[in-house]
């Protein structure tokens, strides 16, 4: 997902996100540390979409 595509999104959508978003990162470093992940480079996406959906809540409250 790109940050432009968050730019319609309601802070409640986005928190929503933001909590899915860190359950995942939270079970696939599970799976990294008992070698079951195949691909880890979607912790490293994962990741990098958190960020980008902080950064977009920030620039909400700041907005208000």
């Amino acid at each position: 997902m790109n940050f432009k595509e968050l730019q319609g999104k309601s802070e409640k959508e986005l928190s929503g996100m933001l909590v899915e978003d860190r359950a995942r990162l939270h079970a696939l470093s599970m799976k990294k540390a008992v070698n079951q992940v195949k691909d880890v480079r979607e912790i490293r996406e994962i990741r990098q979409r958190i960020a980008q959906v902080m950064t977009k809540m920030t620039h909400l409250k700041a907005q208000t």
